[in-house]
């Protein structure tokens, strides 16, 4: 924290070949274990506690930038904006402090249309933050939030997702491009991954000899669901599929060593998952000041 009344922005650059991944921090939401499903609550309580970490949960949100020579800005997800409270919308002080500026951004790649992914596409009033970028979202995901009639089929409970999904969007008619998979910029694949929404998805970045699998919300509460992949979220469109994928991307990504970052990784959120009996950890990757 600064000795002033706002934080010090939330900024990591990491070199990935010939291109610069930088973690933006923007901020957390706080929680309570009541958000946690298929496990008890008492034992995903004590997992916290063994994390170290609070009983009520403080959950992690970051956003990516992806620069390098010959392209314009890439921005995996925006943070919450203005659809969250004070301790969130960080993501502009953290963007400011990597030397880009909104207008700079030629593209933003979303995991998904939650607002903490998407709520900083757009201003304090409305409208665009970054008004010269194309935005990318898998067709499912824009689907299940977007289509003619979706707000009035949703469950009265959901119907501010739903909405807050069309002001984050509604300011990019005609830059909004769906796609189903495949590679979305140079270098950068889309990996769907549905369960948490429909069209839930994370990026792989690849340079050279270098990757690295941004994995969106595979994990939110890292104490808890490492240990017991099982547990999931109540913000899990799908807790059955979301379950699934998460058992099947942590073995995967711990067997082949893959170099991994998530959106609700503990910042700067770069790292491995190991294995740890019948289930997982989490090791972050060295930071050195070369990056």
């Amino acid at each position: 924290m600064s000795n002033g009344s706002s934080p010090l922005p939330g900024v990591l650059r990491w070199t990935l070949g010939d291109l610069t991944v930088t973690v933006l921090n923007d901020g957390y939401l706080p929680g309570s274990l009541d958000l946690v499903v298929g496990i008890d609550t008492d034992e995903a309580g004590s997992l916290q506690a063994a994390g170290f970490r609070a009983r009520d949960p403080r959950i992690t949100l970051n956003a990516f930038l992806i620069t390098g020579p010959g392209r314009a800005p890439i921005l995996i997800d925006t943070g919450m904006g203005r659809f969250g409270g004070d301790t969130l919308g960080r993501v502009p002080a953290a963007l400011a402090a990597a030397g880009v500026r909104a207008e700079d951004v030629g593209t933003v790649l979303l995991t998904h249309l939650h607002p903490d992914h998407a709520g900083g596409l757009v201003t304090a009033d409305g409208s665009a933050a970054f008004v010269n970028a194309e935005l990318v979202v898998h067709a499912d995901e824009s689907a299940h939030w977007l289509d003619e009639g979706a707000l009035s089929r949703a469950p009265e409970g959901a119907k501010p997702y739903f909405e807050n999904a069309a002001k984050a969007t509604s300011p990019y008619a005609g830059r909004l491009r769906t796609v189903t998979g495949g590679e979305v910029a140079p270098g950068i694949t889309m990996v769907p991954l549905p369960g948490h929404t429909p069209g839930h998805s994370g990026y792989r970045i690849v340079s050279g000899d270098h990757a690295l699998l941004m994995w969106a919300d595979i994990v939110h509460l890292p104490a808890i669901q490492f240990k017991r992949p099982d547990a999931g979220m109540v913000f899990d469109v799908d807790v059955d599929a979301a379950r699934q994928v998460r058992r099947r991307i942590l073995d995967e990504v711990a067997t082949d060593r893959t170099f991994i970052a998530g959106a609700h990784l503990e910042f700067p959120a770069l790292g491995y998952v190991a294995r740890d009996g019948a289930a997982y950890s989490f090791v972050p990757e060295l930071w050195v000041a070369a990056h």
